[in-house]
């Protein structure tokens, strides 16, 4: 058991519950701030000083979800939730009379470019360009911005979560109608408004070899955790797993694992109808992401997941679904 004291931001998605959870069962005191039912709600600038002066951890994983059409409100809506919490909280531990030792902030692998030769890890990496970009690289301005010489602070660029929820919900179903082949790219016309806020998706990678880097649920907490014992991670960490895939071998992973022997393709024209009626955006499932957790390897971290057949059949598994039988 412990006596330590964390305060979560965002502690209501898919990410924040678990932690909060996790924390919980060690036996520490856990605060969380949020918009709805919390110890401190966003713009109580005494409430969210009061805790997080003497923690022992501070986790802000505050942010709406990409997972909506890119008009100009919810555009507005995802950088305000991401850059103004995280300067909100900036602003508290510069003023705490005992700020907390570490501060781990969330911010998206999507910040590396559309990359389909080579891997990106926080030496090499290239920042694209772009509204996701764009969001991303803010909201790690934001959280490195003051000057806090006793917090460390720490970027999580994490990849795409898998667990029960978040985004592989809805790659199951498919799947399990079908309809789990690969999201195939292709040329699709872009509006001069969508090009000038940078939300049209371009044409890169075709035959849905773009690349696809995911993260277990279990790894994310893993990190955080681990990340609290290694004072020398500061700054940006790739939370990705160290064998990412391609669009193409998730869908045949995912559909082998359920048992399905049948997955139609979906080609870029129908993608952009069925995301249009679903109120999403085609890049989320056809921007090339290819990370590497390079930082993490180095210093020692050891992956409850690293591989994505045995990952998905755990997380399968637990939802209480049939799987098909084990690759020899």
């Amino acid at each position: 058991m412990t006596s330590e004291r964390i305060v979560v931001a965002g502690a209501s998605g898919f990410i924040g519950r678990r932690l909060v959870e996790s924390f919980r069962a060690d036996g520490a005191t856990v605060s969380v701030i949020g918009r709805g039912a919390a110890d401190a709600r966003w713009g109580d600038r005494a409430g969210i000083a009061r805790l997080v002066d003497g923690a022992d951890l501070l986790v802000n994983l505050a942010g709406k979800s990409v997972n909506c059409r890119y008009t100009a409100s919810n555009r507005a809506a995802i950088l305000r939730s991401r850059v103004d919490t995280t300067t909100e909280l900036s602003r508290a531990v510069r003023e705490a009379a005992s700020p907390p030792p570490l501060w781990i902030n969330a911010s998206t692998a999507t910040i590396y470019r559309d990359a389909d030769d080579r891997a990106m890890t926080e030496v090499d990496g290239e920042i694209g360009s772009g509204f996701s970009v764009d969001v991303a690289t803010a909201w790690e301005r934001a959280l490195f911005a003051d000057d806090l010489p006793a917090t460390r602070r720490v970027a999580l660029r994490i990849a795409i979560v898998l667990g029960d929820g978040g985004a592989l919900t809805p790659l199951l179903w498919l799947a399990r109608l079908g309809l789990g082949g690969p999201q195939l790219d292709g040329r699709w016309p872009r509006s001069r408004s969508r090009r000038a806020a940078g939300t049209g998706h371009r044409f890169t990678t075709p035959h849905g070899r773009q690349r696809f880097s995911w993260i277990h649920l279990d790894d994310v907490i893993g990190i955080v955790r681990f990340l609290r014992d290694h004072p020398e991670l500061s700054g940006a960490v790739n939370v990705t797993s160290p064998s990412p895939t391609d669009n193409r071998g998730f869908m045949r992973t995912l559909r082998h694992v359920l048992g399905t022997p049948i997955g139609l393709p979906a080609p870029r024209w129908l993608l952009e109808i069925g995301m249009f009626l679903l109120r999403t955006e085609s890049e989320l499932v056809l921007k090339s992401r290819w990370a590497l957790p390079e930082r993490l390897l180095q210093a020692g971290y050891r992956f409850e997941h690293p591989t994505l057949d045995p990952a998905l059949r755990e997380i399968v598994s637990a939802r209480g679904l049939p799987t098909g039988p084990r690759s020899r």
